[in-house]
């Protein structure tokens, strides 16, 4: 895991909180397109790659109005191995614009579970109406800092994606070692999970009004 991740993004709760949001409507149906119930949806997240074939995750999002809790359960992944969890444009490469959301870690059964608190709905954007000086923090290649950000309308960003923390844990787990920016140094591997079973322009956040 990297010693220093910045996330601008959404902060952990404790797992007894997650558990509690993730029963709220006691929704159990594991349709691929999502389940719409009032103010919350759930659906799921396929594997990315082949080597990962046995991933998968439930997600549920419940809106307070002000935010959204999201939860996940994850299985089928390596055991004990750290990953990247980043809110996307698209669900595949070359992904779009992504917003690091934080981290989540198997345990020796290869499951996971993780909340997130953010806005993850209908209203789920990034925006840059100029251009300004961006801190150049980790700035080893392949993937350095940028010094300023491209100027850009506003982005709805309605995908899921979850990567490998790490290319060596990539190769350990019998996948690629290729490196991606999706970690709080920029030094990741590859994608495990995505939510590739929606249309790349309406992704399962697209489905909840806040």
């Amino acid at each position: 895991m990297a010693q220093h991740k910045f996330t601008t993004a959404a902060f952990t709760l404790p797992l007894i909180f997650a558990a509690s949001v993730a029963n709220a409507d006691g929704d159990n149906n594991d349709n691929n397109q999502g389940n719409n119930n009032r103010n919350q949806i759930s659906f799921n997240m396929v594997s990315a790659n082949p080597c990962v074939s046995q991933a998968t995750a439930r997600v549920r999002v419940v809106s307070t109005g002000t935010a959204e809790d999201m939860t996940i359960h994850a299985s089928g992944l390596p055991a004990n191995t750290d990953f990247d969890f980043f809110v996307i444009q698209v669900p595949k490469n070359p992904f779009g614009l992504s917003w690091y959301q934080g981290d989540v870690q198997t345990d020796e059964d290869g499951e996971a579970d993780q909340h997130f608190r953010g806005r993850f709905s209908i209203e789920t954007f990034i925006v840059a109406p100029n251009v300004a000086p961006a801190p150049q923090v980790f700035n080893d290649p392949p993937f350095p800092d940028a010094a300023q950000n491209p100027k850009t309308n506003p982005v709805q960003t309605y995908h899921l994606g979850l990567w490998f923390n790490s290319p060596a844990d990539a190769a350990k787990a019998g996948c690629p070692n290729t490196v991606t920016p999706f970690n709080g140094e920029h030094h990741a591997g590859i994608q495990v999970l995505n939510t590739s079973n929606f249309p790349d322009l309406q992704g399962p956040l697209f489905k909840l009004s806040p």
